[in-house]
């Protein structure tokens, strides 16, 4: 007994790391995970609440403003389809720390972009590389035993929707003390410190990789859309969802700058802390997900999620309604998102970066286009014309979801 203790004492961590996690990820792994997905899904959605101090010294026109973070979520579909597939292929915690140490160099140009160009080009290169995201979560799924699957999905992608909402209250903050260009600057050397953590803890992954050529890769991607209804069904979700999703968080800051409530950035940003709420009210979607009860949590999601937009519609009666709807918009998402990923990371476990970048294109897409779009109505419409635009798309999601039903069966 003594000579086994000594030898497991003998063994450096990483092998200890990689032995326990083949009997399933631990604790302080899947939180390891979870925090790094958070802080680099952050670096996406820092724009949200800087918008009209980004429109003001680029002179971009506040309806146009959008195109912020549309850039950004272009390079992160981009990220999805040429990079989260490498999962399958290379070393997965190589690939995730030289993605981090170039993500942080990204963001170094972001803080010093001298016009607009600079500044959208650097933005895009930073969502290309923050899909590091979706590596992790892959890599969490492949760790997991299956009957705990989940559950570990559940609480990594809490860690994702945690740092987009987080992301909004801590750039606000940090911008109202030292500007925007701060916020990207403090990321880089938080983004910085976590790649040396990552590379440090990261369990070395010795399941068999694909023996393929790289585009050959790309293209078993496209495959997987033709062979996998479900992941079709569960992308086309994943960008009503999101595209939802932003149509709140994209204008938001717009009205709530301007009178009459004229809030800081520091108050604006604090919206996300409901967002925060929500998210981890839904982080054990993954375990009804685990008995079977995933089509029941998609649909009583999106019902939930379309009738967020009632409380939304009517904030200026009072702020107290927009923080429940945020919670009940979030809730809703992050309970879609974690089942959708949990389903078909069930159905090919061979290639679940490849899934879950195919899957991700999605959601980038409708991310952008909830965008923009938002901005665009908010310029013409107004904050009401934002909220048919959101109740629309959950309505749409949920119709979509009870005509393909038998898919998910």
């Amino acid at each position: 007994m003594n000579l086994q203790l000594q030898k497991a004492d003998l063994q450096p961590p990483e092998t200890v790391l990689a032995a326990r996690d083949k009997a399933g990820l631990s604790r302080l792994t899947v939180l390891i995970f979870a925090a790094a997905c958070g802080l680099s899904v952050a670096n996406v959605y820092f724009a949200h609440p800087l918008l009209d101090a980004i429109a003001h010294d680029f002179a971009i026109d506040p309806a146009s403003v959008g195109i912020v973070v549309t850039a950004t979520q272009i390079g992160y579909a981009l990220g999805l389809f040429f990079i989260v597939p490498l999962g399958d292929l290379l070393d997965r915690r190589k690939l995730i720390a030289g993605q981090a140490v170039l993500s942080a160099l990204a963001l170094v140009l972001v803080g010093f972009s001298p016009n607009a160009a600079v500044l959208l080009a650097s933005l895009a290169v930073v969502g290309l590389l923050a899909v590091v995201v979706q590596v992790l979560v892959a890599y969490a799924a492949d760790l997991a035993v299956p009957a705990e699957r989940g559950r570990a999905v559940g609480t990594v992608t809490s860690g994702v929707i945690t740092g987009i909402l987080l992301a909004r209250f801590l750039s606000g903050l940090v911008a109202d003390f030292a500007g925007w260009r701060s916020v990207y600057l403090a990321s880089a050397v938080l983004t910085l410190v976590m790649a040396a953590i990552l590379f440090r803890v990261l369990p070395r992954h010795e399941a068999k990789r694909a023996r393929t050529s790289y585009p050959r890769l790309l293209g078993s991607v496209l495959r997987l859309f033709v062979e996998e209804p479900l992941l079709r069904v569960r992308a086309v979700l994943a960008m009503l969802i999101f595209a939802s999703f932003n149509v709140l968080w994209a204008p938001l800051v717009l009205p709530l700058a301007a009178p009459p409530f004229s809030l800081s950035h520091t108050e604006i940003g604090l919206f996300g802390m409901a967002g925060v709420a929500g998210a981890l009210g839904a982080r054990w979607t993954g375990v009804l997900v685990d008995r079977g009860q995933g089509q029941l949590v998609t649909g009583l999601s999106l019902l939930l999620m379309a009738a967020a937009w009632l409380p939304i519609a009517f904030m200026g009666k009072t702020l107290w309604l927009l923080v429940l709807g945020i919670v009940m918009l979030d809730l809703a998402i992050q309970a879609v998102h974690v089942t959708n990923q949990s389903l078909i990371f069930a159905r090919r476990p061979d290639a679940r970066s490849r899934l879950v970048g195919g899957y991700m294109i999605f959601y980038s897409l409708g991310s952008a286009l909830g965008s923009i779009a938002s901005t665009m109505i908010f310029g013409a419409w107004g904050w009401s014309g934002v909220c048919l635009l959101g109740a629309g798309l959950g309505l749409v999601a949920l119709a979509f979801w009870a005509v393909t039903l038998r898919v998910g069966r």
